[in-house]
């Protein structure tokens, strides 16, 4: 048969989007959160942090200091920026104050100590706990500071006429060991911690009293200039990764708790033994000869519940009609080259039938509902019965040819009684083979 004999298309049963989705609306669900959640985070701490390094003189955003960087160079204070230990050192000097931000701790207490002596005033902002240890011995961190700090509580000329500072400060705890080396508190919160930790040419004071977030509360501004302005020069220094020192970097078993080894090799026993544990569990391969042969009828009623089932019946109905095709061209001698319009008028000529009513039952009409399906199909096998009764000898097909060869000349009233086109006696139809389907959907075999 050629491509012709196909029908018109029919609903396609391969998966559609909209069922995909349906299958996987939770997994979409899932993703569609945490896409949502990761959106809001970025949103978030961008919103929170800004653009560029905390305390950076020429950062504008809440968390940079480029407001008192600004006013300190008003002042005539010219403020250089250092990226590195060796530039700092370089450009520090009795003359020149050092500011220093370093929360991650990236000096350790040799880089502190030769920044400590290289200039007459260090600054450092939001001390580190090894800053602390290196410059500061007795001096710890103290939390949060219980309101406000209040009048400076010491005598130091930076401290002198500033009433209080802003809230939200970081506080520290002067010890008796630093008090004897000559270490003072200043601006004490509510319960007697100081915010400020003077000692000899070193100052310690809280990273916010020098954003431009709190540097306008209180008295922050002026204790921040007072701290940096009292030199011509100012070096302005944030530790990075570069000065971290490369012989001190601590290595990967130094970093590592001391559970995690014994950890990871108890894992590895436990992976082992799960392996071996359900590799013996099924026992050696075995080979098994199972059935394999399924009838044809089976097949066929399976692939017609499953037409049913998902409402295929333009689907279910082209089954019928190919099969059909084949079969009438087998009949009528045509060959299984034969095109689709052959097979039509052969079925029209043995039948009596018009070519168009026969080209509507086997390509054209389409079912509207399961009863215009069952009519159809119905209908098909009524023209597959048709068409092998009138090619059986003594037929409408046979009679047919007969007549044609025997020409003009009067035909045996025998022969023309055989040859008389109507229905067939009942005892020939019963004779002759069912080829309807047993059921409305089931494919023919």
């Amino acid at each position: 048969m050629t491509t012709e004999a196909q029908a018109a298309p029919a609903p396609a049963v391969s998966r559609t989007l909209g069922g995909v989705l349906r299958r996987g609306r939770t997994w979409i669900v899932i993703a569609a959160g945490l896409l949502v959640a990761a959106v809001v985070i970025m949103l978030v701490q961008g919103g929170v942090r800004g653009p560029g390094r905390p305390l950076a003189a020429d950062n504008p955003a809440p968390a940079g200091a480029q407001a008192l960087a600004e006013v300190l160079g008003d002042h005539g204070v010219r403020v250089q920026a250092a990226g590195s230990l060796n530039a700092a050192l370089g450009a520090a000097g009795e003359d020149a104050a050092v500011f220093v931000s370093d929360p991650d701790g990236y000096l350790d207490a040799d880089a502190l100590g030769r920044l400590a002596a290289s200039t007459g005033t260090l600054v450092v902002a939001g001390p580190h706990a090894n800053a602390l240890d290196a410059l500061a011995p007795g001096v710890h961190h103290a939390g949060a500071a219980d309101g406000a700090p209040s009048a400076p509580g010491c005598r130091a000329p930076v401290a002198d006429g500033i009433d209080g500072l802003g809230e939200g400060l970081g506080v520290l705890s002067v010890g008796s060991d630093a008090a004897a080396d000559g270490w003072t508190g200043c601006f004490p919160d509510d319960a007697g911690r100081p915010a400020l930790a003077l000692g000899p040419g070193i100052a310690l004071a809280p990273a916010a009293l020098f954003d431009n977030e709190h540097i306008a509360e209180a008295g922050n501004a002026a204790l921040a200039i007072r701290l940096l302005g009292g030199h011509d020069r100012l070096v302005w220094y944030l530790p990075g990764l570069d000065d971290v020192a490369g012989d001190d970097a601590p290595s990967l078993a130094e970093i590592t708790p001391g559970w995690v080894s014994p950890v990871l090799v108890l894992l590895g026993i436990v992976t082992v033994w799960a392996a071996v544990w359900r590799g013996r569990r099924f026992g050696p391969l075995v080979a098994e000869r199972l059935p394999v042969v399924v009838p044809a009828e089976e097949t066929s009623e399976g692939r017609a519940r499953l037409y049913e089932r998902s409402g295929s019946r333009g689907r279910a109905l082209d089954q019928l009609r190919m099969g059909a095709l084949q079969r009438l061209a087998a009949d009528l001698g045509l060959g299984r080259s034969a095109g689709l319009e052959e097979v039509c008028g052969g079925a029209a000529a043995a039948t009596g039938r018009t070519p168009a009513s026969v080209r509507g039952l086997l390509v054209e009409n389409a079912p509207d509902g399961d009863g215009d399906f069952v009519r159809l199909a119905r209908a098909i096998a009524e023209l597959e019965g048709a068409v092998a009764e009138a090619v059986r000898p003594g037929g409408r097909a046979a009679a047919s040819a007969g007549a044609a060869a025997a020409g003009p000349a009067a035909p045996h009233p025998a022969a023309a009684e055989t040859a008389t086109p109507g229905p067939a006696p009942a005892g020939a139809a019963a004779s002759a083979p069912d080829r309807s389907p047993t059921h409305p959907s089931e494919e023919p075999r």
